[in-house]
């Protein structure tokens, strides 16, 4: 497979190279007029000069994504002060703008970060993973979106601007080999079909051998294996009327990440029992910690801990499995002596497809009818082992998702060169979601005599969504230096929501649930294997908008009948402002807006109700003012903004001890809270072909009112009580929220001589982020201390929080005096620094996620326009 797939890229190359090989970028308008200094952009859906937008927008064009080698939604993000990349236990990315963003990891929710390709939503985060190759630019709007977009969103939002088909022919390729034999690929041909129609094909893959190793046996983790490729067909029908088709899509079959499992948190059991002779885990392992644990409880207390080295971690491979255990005729149990080995092996099948029409129709008077038109097809198959060890204590042996996605987008503008500007518009989202999750865990607490020995349910998650909006955007010059500002959108949605949590065979959930079940005191079916086993219980403070359907079952307290809800919500953003033209290289702005995010369901398999009640909506109202100014005959631009944010019911995934299951997510609003901060950014070009640059974002958020579960779910308290919901909860008022560095900041170099032979580069760029906590209260909630509480030693009694950490990335390289070739060598993280971007707490373990070593490697890049 991996010789195939090498094999496939190289031939790819091999035969783009002799029809005019190039680097598969385009610079912008103002870079082909040769002003280098200019950036456009389309934050208002209309060509304009960054320097002119009153709005905070980080800009990266398509030759400085190529330059610095950064090919993925984490790459990118790395050089954005401010925006947070998270990686999850579920595989699905999370990004959090200014502290704004959503950490549930359900397939099937909406982020609080947006991200768009050409003005097209990309509704769902798992979908936005591989859109980072053949761009123009990439533009990071900065605070609440939503009266221009289509997705309503509180922390902001990413626009990836694809190449666009060129007037005559180009094409070209570049092809990277690096460590951990990666080997990438990127490509295009572009030019004119006949006289109306041009059309652009570009693609990209990459592949990567494993770059994880287990620290407890001899094996390896981490394949990455990816193929893209994206198809733009632009026609001119006629005069007055342009179309423009998208098609594009990727597969991704690389495996998951696996995390270092660090820290260990049971609560009491009535006998815990894991079967030392069914655990993955030789005598040597079983004394490497804490032996004297060994003997008192699970093998989980003993298991030794991973090495704070970024690829050492560890995962299941084959273990006993109870599962496969043979049922004793009549006994309604399993010999547990017929059990099989399974293969646990982590996974991943992803892809994604989406078809999209841009029309703009010239009705005359100067006004413009613009249609987008998009349908995206997500579908995923993969295993996940999220508890950091080759121990069976909680792996998702099935994730299966699909996404179906419908967007219409119509609207209509007058002049933009007009005094008065204005758009008005509509969209229209029709999404149908599903998920389907098998979670196996026989060896952690829940695997006891108490509880029939569980060890495998599953959940399945399907939700049919509907969005429609209307939305109005003015700009008015009052004077040729003052422009007022001001948008508005109202946006109605619903949302249906089918969860099913299922038992399995020999899982044996459905015994502990017909039990359960009996102690209500109602009349019901016993269920049985693979059937719908969460108990029908009546949940409290169900929030407004919610109609709960399955309430209107008879018989409280019994398993059999599926959760079933409807959200409905509605609301109104808006935003005021001006912009102030000082002078012709100065523009002051002040902007005050309010951004909604959609309420979501989790995915979650819980003994109750309770446990899978919706978030409702959140919303930020923004105070933001800034500066942009072009200074020293445009040698220096100086971009500087403050900002406050009202953050009302934000959403974010806790924590709660459930009574069945142990420690589970929930998904809970948080009254209030706010951010206060501060943003520059200042470029310098002191000499011909030196350019300095540098970035900084200050954020102080604060948790204002929030009780609710700390990272233990209250199982830390003294007094904690099995059960006791409330009694459970503590005051976190005070707390920061999670993934909101402080300080975080950005210093690039780029240095190029320009000669008569060729030019020269060098360049490197440093990162750097404070300290953050990774979850609600993670800075002041101590790890408890018990006998059945372990944690690695050296890292104090606030392990949940994440350290700060600066990486250097590095490029030297090579480019021809006609631009038709280049070499260069580059490096990421090339002092291979140790560091965080996740930390979570999984069942019974706690994990963390790394970013990666050191990676290094060299391009070759060939162009002929």
């Amino acid at each position: 497979m991996k010789a195939s797939y090498r094999t496939f890229l190289l031939v790819s190359v091999a035969a783009l190279l002799p029809l005019t090989p190039a680097v598969a970028q385009n610079a912008s308008p103002a870079e082909e007029n040769g002003d280098t200094n200019e950036i456009i952009v389309t934050a208002n859906k209309r060509e304009e000069n960054l320097n002119k937008v009153g709005l905070t927008i980080t800009a990266i064009s398509g030759q400085e994504l190529a330059q610095r080698k950064l090919t993925s939604l984490e790459d990118v993000t790395s050089i954005v002060p401010g925006l947070t990349f998270t990686q999850s236990a579920s595989n699905t990315p999370i990004l959090t703008l200014r502290g704004v963003g959503f950490n549930d990891t359900s397939l099937g929710v909406y982020p609080a970060v947006t991200v768009y390709s050409d003005q097209m939503p990309i509704v769902f985060p798992a979908m936005a993973l591989h859109s980072a190759y053949d761009l123009e630019r990439v533009e990071v709007l900065k605070g609440p979106q939503g009266t221009l977009f289509g997705q309503n969103s509180t922390g902001g939002a990413i626009n990836y601007i694809a190449a666009k088909p060129t007037d005559t022919f180009k094409a070209g390729a570049d092809i990277s080999y690096g460590r951990f034999n990666s080997i990438e690929a990127n490509g295009f041909i572009s030019g004119p079909l006949s006289d109306s129609i041009r059309g652009r094909l570009a693609f990209n893959g990459f592949h990567m051998d494993d770059w994880q190793k287990s620290y407890t046996r001899n094996a390896t983790n981490g394949k990455q294996s990816h193929i893209a490729s994206r198809l733009i067909l632009d026609v001119d029908a006629s005069e007055s009327l342009k179309l423009s088709f998208n098609v594009n899509g990727w597969k991704d079959k690389s495996q998951p990440q696996a995390p270092q499992f660090f820290a260990i948190h049971e609560f009491e059991r009535d006998s815990p029992d894991l079967g030392a002779a069914t655990l993955p885990i030789n005598d040597a392992l079983r004394n490497a910690y804490s032996p004297n644990l060994c003997g008192l409880t699970s093998a989980q207390l003993c298991y030794p801990f991973a090495p704070q080295n970024s690829r050492f971690a560890d995962w299941t491979g084959t273990a006993r499995d109870p599962e496969t255990a043979v049922q004793i005729p009549g006994g309604g149990a399993s010999n547990p002596a017929t059990a099989r080995d399974t293969d646990f092996t982590q996974f991943g099948d992803r892809r994604f497809l989406q078809g999209s029409m841009r029309a703009d129709l010239e009705m005359g008077g100067g006004l413009t009818l613009t249609s987008l038109t998009s349908y995206a097809d997500f579908k995923q198959d993969q295993a996940l082992d999220a508890d950091g060890t080759a121990l069976v204590s909680y792996n998702s042996t099935q994730a299966i998702g699909r996404i179906k996605s419908f967007n219409q987008e119509l609207r209509v503008a007058n002049d933009p060169a007009s005094s008065f500007r204005w758009i008005l518009g509509a969209n229209y989202e029709d999404s149908k979601t599903h998920e389907n999750q098998n979670i196996r865990y026989f060896a952690n607490g829940n695997y006891t005599a108490g509880s029939f020995y569980i060890n495998s349910s599953g959940n399945i998650v399907n939700q049919k969504i509907r969005n429609y909006a209307f939305f109005a955007n003015t700009e008015y010059a009052v004077a040729d230096a003052l422009t007022l500002k001001a948008a508005v959108r109202y946006t109605n949605s619903r949302n249906r929501n089918f969860n099913i949590g299922y038992t399995n065979p020999n899982g044996n959930v459905d015994k502990l649930f017909n039990l359960l079940g009996g102690l209500s005191g109602n009349p019901f079916t016993p269920i049985r294997p693979e059937q719908q086993y969460t108990l029908n219980t009546a949940p409290t403070g169900v929030p407004d908008g919610v109609t709960i359907l399955s309430s209107t079952f008879p018989g409280l307290g019994v398993p059999g009948i599926p959760f079933e809800a409807i959200l409905k919500e509605d609301n109104i953003s808006w935003r005021v402002g001006l912009d102030y033209q000082a002078s012709p290289d100065v523009l002051i702005y002040a902007n005050v807006s309010r951004g909604y995010k959609a309420g979501s369901f989790p995915t979650l398999a819980a003994a109750a109700y309770q446990a899978v009640l919706p978030v409702t909506q959140e919303s930020v109202t923004a105070y933001e003012a800034g500066v942009k100014a072009s200074l020293l005959d445009r040698k220096v631009q100086l971009n500087m903004a403050g900002f406050y944010y009202d953050y009302k019911d934000k959403q974010v995934r806790g924590k709660f001890a459930d009574p069945v299951f142990g420690l589970l997510d929930l998904l809970v609003n948080i009254p209030k809270s706010k951010i206060t901060g501060f943003e520059a950014d200042v470029t310098v070009r002191p000499t011909r072909g030196l350019t300095l640059t540098g970035s900084m974002t200050y954020l102080d958020s604060e948790i204002r009112e929030f009780t609710g579960f700390d990272i233990f779910g209250g199982i830390s308290f003294p007094n904690y009580i099995i059960g006791g919901g409330n009694l459970n909860q503590r005051d976190l008022s005070g707390s920061p929220i999670p993934y909101t560095p402080k300080f975080s900041s950005a210093f690039n170099v780029d240095y190029r001589h320009e000669g008569s032979g060729g030019t020269p580069f060098i360049g490197f760029t440093v990162n750097n982020r404070s300290k953050q906590d990774s979850n609600i209260g993670a800075s002041s909630t101590p790890f408890p201390v018990g006998p059945r509480f372990n944690i690695q030693a050296g890292l104090g009694d606030r392990p949940y929080v994440i350290r700060g950490y600066s990486t250097v990335d590095g490029r030297l390289g090579y480019e021809s005096a006609d631009n038709g070739w280049r070499i260069f060598v580059w490096g990421k993280n090339i002092f291979n620094k140790y560091y965080l971007n996740a930390i979570s707490t999984v069942g019974n373990n706690s994990v963390r996620y790394t970013g990666r070593p050191a990676t290094y490697g060299v391009t070759l890049g060939f162009n002929l326009n």
